[in-house]
């Protein structure tokens, strides 16, 4: 598994009305593109949650590297390219997978990352992002639906060449109020081979 994400900063006075129109008439493109486990279109919008920005930050978690390949290389990314700018693509290696409910789809999002210490072992740091994770959504229940999760799904993910740790996590409804990290509405879920990324860790 391999997690992905670009962000596009936008004028403080942009009409985020744009990226929505954008995300409804093309979100549905790679409803089904190969070795793609799923895209967030995700979105800050300055003074909302706290955000101080604009933005559109879309996140993938790719099941192959050829379909992220695919689409690197694709008219999709070319065409984002030519619209905004080539943004700088992150990359992390996907470490762990956590299932939450999946009936219907998350409408919003956190996503924290921490640089690790030179001093702190990776697949500790790792053991230990993984379980909270798992705890706190395991007391994190829907409000109309008690005992099921208000997670989604939420992955953990590392940059080995600045050991960072990244958790991201999507939400049924509001994200709760003590998820760390920042926060993004969703405007679209592409799935397409969600099922066949392997729950639990991957080292």
């Amino acid at each position: 598994m391999h997690a992905m994400q670009y962000e596009i900063t936008l004028p403080a006075d942009y009409d985020m009305g744009i990226i929505r129109k954008r995300v409804a008439d093309k979100g549905h493109l790679l409803d089904a593109h190969p070795g793609l486990g799923l895209k967030a279109y995700l979105v800050r919008e300055r003074g909302r949650d706290g955000s101080p920005v604009n933005q559109y930050a879309p996140f993938y978690l790719w099941r192959t590297a050829e379909g992220m390949n695919g689409f690197l290389w694709g008219p999709g990314f070319r065409g984002l390219s030519a619209d905004f700018g080539r943004p700088a693509v992150r990359h992390w290696l996907g470490a762990a997978l956590v299932e939450g409910t999946r009936t219907d789809a998350p409408t919003t999002a956190t996503r924290m990352t921490v640089r690790l210490p030179e001093t702190t072992d990776p697949a500790e740091a790792l053991e230990q992002a993984v379980a909270e994770l798992a705890q706190f959504a395991a007391f994190t229940e829907l409000p109309a639906r008690p005992g099921q999760s208000a997670l989604h799904t939420a992955a953990v993910a590392v940059d080995p060449s600045c050991w960072e740790l990244l958790t991201l996590s999507l939400w049924h409804g509001p994200a709760p109020e003590d998820a760390p990290g920042t926060r993004y509405q969703m405007l679209h879920l592409s799935r397409p081979e969600l099922d066949r990324l392997p729950a639990g860790r991957h080292w």
